[in-house]
This record gives structure tokens, C-alpha cells and sequence, in this order.
């Protein structure tokens, strides 16, 4: 059985803040709002260690949670649940509302945490999506430059293997 937490602290990440919401064992409950800046997740790390929290969660959020993990990730123990898993599905949705209630799942071990790659996979993984974004944006490029061709009567392609090949790109120049 996991070691129960006296105090645990639920964050809503939205593009430009967070609103966190540390509960305690007693019923008690804090709530502060940071900009979503370096300087303003220094002042949330700040804020949870003067009111001695340890454990954080968060939802995965797009990649909005990247800068509060990185800079929480040494001192905290950082849970990043599933959105899907963790929303609170009755009742008005506020950001107060969804930290308290990530801070109570949290607070009773009740997020089961995602995986979080380590950072060398993480920068692998961005570089693989950004090639791969380039590539299809490059694709779709010469599919145009084709298109247009052929809507002026410049038929290359039934003529050239390869209208970007060697002699396809003399022709075109």
C-alpha cells in the first residue's frame, strides 16, 4: 500500500498560468494562481516549499506541463496523469475546481502517472516530429509546384521520372 500524504498540491495548467491548490490531511486547502513564465514556476516551487508540499499533479496538458516538470522534477514528486482519467466529469468546471480536485486524487493516490520520458528521448522524440512536419511540409510543396505546372499546360510530370531530380530542377529553373 502507498505511504499516504498529508498534504499534496493539484496545479491546472493552462497556456499563461497555473492555478494550484495545495489540501492538506485536515481539511485545509490553499489557492494561488502563477504565470506560466520561468520566473512565475520558480515562484510556484517557491510557494510549495514554504507550505511544505512534496507531491504535485498534474494533467497532460498539450506541452504545457514541460516547464513546470523541469523545474520541479529534482525536489517534488512529480505525477502527470492522464487528462482523460483524472477529469471530474459533474459539477461546473473552473480552474480552482480542477487543482482541488487534482490535489484530492492526488492527496488519496488516486492518479495512476503516465510516463515521462527521459529527457534525451524527449528532445529525440521532438526532433523525429519536427523532420517528419518538414518532410510533409515539403511534400505537399512539390505536389503543389506540380499542380500549378499542369494548370499551366507544363506537363513535366508525364515527361521526368522525377520532376525534382536532377534534370527536372534544370528544366525548371
Amino acid at each position: 500500500m502507498k505511504r499516504q500524504e498529508n498534504k499534496a498540491c493539484g496545479a491546472d495548467i493552462h497556456k499563461r498560468f497555473l492555478m494550484a491548490c495545495i489540501l492538506s490531511r485536515d481539511g485545509s486547502k490553499v489557492l494561488n494562481r502563477f504565470d506560466m513564465t520561468v520566473e512565475g514556476v520558480l515562484c510556484f516551487a517557491s510557494w510549495l516549499k514554504d507550505n511544505n508540499c512534496k507531491k504535485v499533479a498534474v494533467e497532460s496538458t498539450g506541452n504545457y506541463w514541460h516547464l513546470v516538470y523541469q523545474v520541479l522534477d529534482d525536489e517534488f514528486e512529480f505525477i502527470l496523469g492522464n487528462a482523460f482519467k483524472t477529469r471530474r466529469h459533474s459539477g461546473a468546471k473552473t480552474d480552482k475546481r480542477d487543482a482541488e480536485w487534482l490535489a484530492e486524487l492526488c492527496l488519496n493516490n488516486q492518479i495512476e502517472p503516465s510516463m515521462i520520458l527521459p529527457k534525451e528521448d524527449r528532445e529525440l522524440r521532438a526532433l523525429t516530429r519536427a523532420r517528419k512536419g518538414y518532410v510533409d511540409f515539403r511534400s505537399k510543396l512539390k505536389a503543389r509546384t506540380i499542380q500549378e505546372l499542369e494548370a499551366c499546360t507544363i506537363k513535366l510530370a508525364s515527361e521526368l521520372s522525377d520532376v525534382f531530380g536532377k534534370s527536372g530542377r534544370h528544366v525548371l529553373q
